[in-house]
């Protein structure tokens, strides 16, 4: 799917300067994942 975003440049700089990957579609999907697993992750942890 085609978007359009509006993305703060430092962030993406920060991202790629820390994973190594300067692909910005890579970038957002790696992000959208690590969000997706702490999420699942707090959530389960709160099941108790």
């Amino acid at each position: 799917m085609r978007t359009t975003l509006n993305i703060d440049r430092e962030l993406l700089r920060q991202a790629a300067r820390l994973t190594g990957i300067s692909q910005k579609t890579a970038l957002i999907r790696m992000g959208l994942q690590a969000l997706i697993a702490r999420e699942s992750a707090r959530r389960l942890a709160a099941l108790g």
